[in-house]
């Protein structure tokens, strides 16, 4: 067999890989490195099986000529991974920052990387806490470009496992139990977040802010350099002066210094070159 061949029953080429990491890329900004290419195969095979597809050269065929596809390529290749209250120490620092404006009001946060919504909820379980209400003066914009997951994140249902690491008390004040061994997070917290589908590399964002605090993390490690730096540029229209961004743990943006700097661990705030181009 030809080293350019995937040993498995879809035809897969080295030539096939490279003009999905080119559609990706394009399309989402994703950067695929040579070592996703298994991944690739396997997130794929299931959209191939369905259009009756013997290669992966005629599933790119029909994704060139069409749109509909589109949104399910994209579904089949972003990974949503999350928890509620993943990477702790950043929830605290956001309670600080609210606190600090809270005569701002309405505060408006922005979860860029929504994915099934637990992000977005620990966000609204924070602003209930500091201002120890269900309707806080805070309005959370949640979006993800995988519209699957942000219909989960919608329904505000988790599994009993998801929520088994939080307190007693928060599980009882903000998650109402189901007969069927699931949970359901509190109504008035869903009622305070806007669900939305954004690609982040798309340059028709349809929302202004300004928001005082931007969670982006465990997005960008999937772009490459100038893809980040890109939508770096496009948060600081849309973000106050004094705004924090929040990224991922293995996220660091000193490429992009002139826009951002750092505020501590995994936290940024607009670079001193880049006021101008926020809001007040």
């Amino acid at each position: 067999m030809s080293p350019s061949h995937n040993p498995r029953d879809l035809e897969f080429t080295d030539h096939d890989f490279q003009r999905i990491r080119k559609l990706i890329h394009d399309h989402a900004g994703i950067a695929l490195s040579d070592a996703k290419r298994d991944l690739v195969y396997s997130r794929l095979t299931r959209r191939l099986r369905i259009h009756e597809f013997d290669t992966f050269a005629e599933y790119i065929s029909l994704l060139e000529k069409q749109n509909d596809e589109w949104e399910l390529f994209v579904n089949s290749l972003t990974t949503n991974l999350t928890s509620f209250f993943r990477e702790p120490h950043h929830f605290p620092i956001l309670s600080e920052h609210i606190a600090s404006i809270r005569q701002r009001q309405p505060i408006l946060l922005w979860c860029s990387a929504a994915s099934t919504g637990e992000e977005a909820y620990s966000m609204a379980i924070t602003m209930a806490e500091l201002f120890n209400s269900f309707n806080p003066p805070v309005r959370i914009l949640a979006t993800d470009i995988d519209t699957h997951v942000l219909l989960k994140a919608r329904s505000g249902i988790y599994t009993q496992d998801k929520i088994e690491k939080l307190s007693d008390a928060t599980r009882r004040r903000f998650f109402i139990e189901n007969a069927d061994n699931t949970v359901t997070v509190h109504p008035e917290l869903r009622n305070m977040i806007n669900f939305q589908q954004q690609n982040l590399v798309s340059s028709n964002w349809l929302f202004r802010g300004p928001f005082d605090a931007i969670f982006c993390r465990n997005v960008m490690i999937y772009f490459d350099k100038e893809t980040q730096t890109k939508i770096l540029r496009n948060f600081i229209p849309v973000m106050r002066r004094d705004g924090l961004l929040f990224a991922g743990h293995s996220e660091s943006f000193h490429h992009a210094n002139d826009l951002f700097t750092i505020k501590g661990r995994t936290v940024y705030g607009i670079a001193q070159t880049s006021q101008s181009l926020a809001q007040a």
